[in-house]
């Protein structure tokens, strides 16, 4: 199952409600088992980026859904990542010609 790594950001509004956002982790928590995938962490994290969740999910178009749902809740504003374990870029590099 791929996984995907989120970079996120606080918006105006969802510093006044920092002290939520643990909650609004579990009800995201819950959106990822909901769509057949696994939560893997959330961090809380100092600098460009207040936090950090790398989670798996079946597809591309599952995870946009997912960040999309939580992004229009006016709360973060994210950046998401698809990364790949080692396994899977072995099999890229396989794919490239000489």
């Amino acid at each position: 199952m791929p996984t995907f790594i989120t970079l996120f950001g606080w918006t105006d509004q969802g510093m006044r409600k920092v002290k939520e956002t643990a909650k609004r982790a579990e009800k995201f928590k819950a959106a990822i088992k909901k769509a057949g995938g696994t939560f893997k962490n959330i961090y809380w994290t100092m600098g460009r980026y207040d936090g950090v969740i790398i989670f798996q999910v079946p597809d591309e178009a599952t995870a946009t859904a997912i960040m999309l749902s939580g992004c229009s809740l006016g709360n973060i504003r994210s950046e998401t990542l698809r990364a790949f374990d080692e396994g899977e870029m072995q099999g890229i590099l396989a794919k490239i010609s000489s």
